[in-house]
């Protein structure tokens, strides 16, 4: 059973960077990966994705502020974070799609505050 977990939450100042971690174990990694997130009392949204091959997406907010990327080698995919803002404040998730199926790690909050 695949799992996935994440890591690199925190609080952080406005301005300010933080990276995350997503491990994938218990299955296949060649698959299309992805980073959501849910701040407090609205719904959760897109941030960006990677597919097997590399090629990226990003939500038009945070597109030249985060950077997602992915090590085949290590299982994990990555979202580095610079330039946060307060409105960047949510609970990150980690997903992994396989056969059509979408795949949700714990989440990790995400603080951006002075």
């Amino acid at each position: 059973q695949v799992q996935l977990v994440e890591s690199g939450g925190g609080l952080v100042q406005p301005g300010g960077s933080l990276g995350l971690s997503c491990a994938a174990s218990g299955g296949s990694f060649n698959v299309a990966m992805g980073w959501y997130r849910q701040a407090l009392g609205n719904q959760r949204e897109w941030v960006a994705g990677i597919d097997s091959g590399g090629s990226t997406n990003y939500q038009d907010s945070v597109k030249g502020r985060f950077t997602i990327s992915r090590d085949n080698a290590k299982n994990t995919v990555y979202l580095q974070m610079n330039g946060l803002k307060p409105e960047d404040t949510a609970v990150y998730y980690c997903t992994a799609v396989y056969d059509g199926v979408v795949l949700w790690g714990q989440g990790t909050q995400v603080t951006v505050s002075s």
